[in-house]
């Protein structure tokens, strides 16, 4: 234990969890290859160019002649870049407050510290929606279900599976999973699955041109998150146009051309959507998914007019209890109308404490679900003239989702308009 007398025994354990990580094979060794990974897995975010300055020292007095690096050797190089004060610079330091976590580092592109944050209430509800859609999956068995009460969430993208599958649920048979490498994982077969998923996740309108493969199979957590609301946001909002669903036609304003309806974004169709059903309830309409909807007022009318009423050989009629309304404790009553929301299988992204504190990003997945699941609109019988609705070609959603990839702003949902 003499060469480890200048590291904690705290800290010798997590580089000892950090190398086990690279050394897939178990065989006590790592290729010098792999030695920015290694060091990027212990929190050691060292520009390129330092790493193969460190691999070419460790070549020349390497005695074996072997181009593989024990874990002694290892602990070894870690200790000399302690004493050059290199893990100050780069240790990653975690702090939260109010559900917020924040965390201090380098960037990949600059030696200057950068401050990043996530918020813990969008990992719960991420790691819950990824345990129920994918949790039948075999494929995704070694890693489900996601504890979303810690940072397993960041860790179960390392192989890309996970990833490559959320992918193909938001935009079926973007990925041809006979692809996805899926037995005997390696550093290099779960890269390959990464670099599928990322070019996959752009050809579907995601933003991903500040990430790279290590970023995911690290988990930076602002990242990580980042796009995992992208790709659920994709499968949320694919049935939200006229195109794919038809009955959208009856949220028409008098007065209002066809033309416009089509022209708004999923977003804006959801609150018209929302506001119709309160329209039908006799009670007052929202402007947004955030202040408006903290006392679930809106959302105990909008789960009655939705809820199956009548029973048939293919539906139970499903009976929203609105005594909630009377609860004068907002928290209390949001846990009561999310009580009613999971008589429709749709308690899903958001907790008693994300609706009171008007999350607008989670109410928005919240609402998103329920139109899917139960968007309680029958076919419309407004007389449209002559009116035709072009359906998007291939070849148009291609370059919609080229544009989109790149982060333009605002985010094109229709290409010509």
């Amino acid at each position: 234990m003499d060469n480890y007398t200048h590291i904690s025994r705290e800290d010798l354990e997590e580089l000892k969890e950090a190398f086990n990580k690279i050394d897939i094979d178990k065989s006590g060794y790592v290729s010098d290859f792999e030695l920015q990974e290694l060091f990027r897995e212990a929190s050691l975010h060292l520009p390129g160019y330092k790493v193969r300055e460190i691999i070419e020292t460790f070549v020349t007095g390497d005695t074996n002649k072997d181009e593989k690096i024990s874990f002694s050797e290892f602990v070894g190089i870690y200790q000399e870049l302690k004493s050059k004060e290199f893990s100050e610079t780069f240790k990653k330091v975690l702090t939260r407050k109010d559900g917020i976590y924040s965390f201090g580092g380098t960037s990949g592109v600059s030696c200057e510290g950068t401050q990043h944050s996530y918020s813990d209430e969008e990992k719960v509800a991420f790691a819950r929606w990824i345990n129920k859609a994918l949790g039948k999956d075999p494929d995704c068995h070694h890693l489900l279900p996601v504890n979303p009460n810690d940072e397993s969430l960041f860790a179960s993208l390392r192989d890309g599976i996970v990833l490559c599958k959320l992918i193909n649920l938001s935009q079926p048979d973007t990925i041809d999973e006979r692809v996805i490498n899926t037995k005997k994982l390696t550093t290099f077969t779960m890269r390959e699955n990464i670099v599928l998923a990322m070019n996959s996740a752009s050809a579907i309108g995601c933003t991903v041109v500040s990430i790279d493969a290590h970023d995911l199979m690290v988990g930076k957590p602002h990242l990580v998150l980042g796009l995992l609301w992208q790709i659920i946001k994709v499968g949320l909002f694919a049935d939200i146009e006229i195109t794919r669903n038809e009955g959208l036609i009856s949220l028409l304003l008098e007065g209002e051309e066809l033309d416009h309806l089509v022209s708004l974004s999923p977003e804006e169709l959801l609150l018209r959507w929302v506001n119709y059903h309160l329209i039908n309830a006799g009670t007052e309409t929202i402007s947004n998914f955030s202040a408006d909807i903290k006392d679930s007022r809106a959302y105990f009318h909008l789960l009655d007019q939705i809820s199956p009423q009548d029973e048939d050989e293919f539906h139970m009629g499903i009976k929203i209890n609105m005594a909630g309304l009377s609860e004068r404790d907002l928290e209390r009553r949001a846990e009561l109308m999310l009580q009613e929301a999971a008589k429709l299988d749709c308690r899903q992204f958001v907790s008693p404490r994300d609706v009171t504190s008007g999350n607008s990003k989670l109410n928005l997945a919240f609402v998103a679900n329920l139109f899917n699941m139960h968007p309680g609109l029958q076919k419309t019988m407004i007389n449209l003239e002559g009116e035709h609705i072009e359906v998007e070609t291939r070849e148009e959603k291609t370059f919609r989702n080229w544009m989109n990839s790149l982060g333009v702003s605002p985010r094109v949902n229709h290409l010509y308009r």
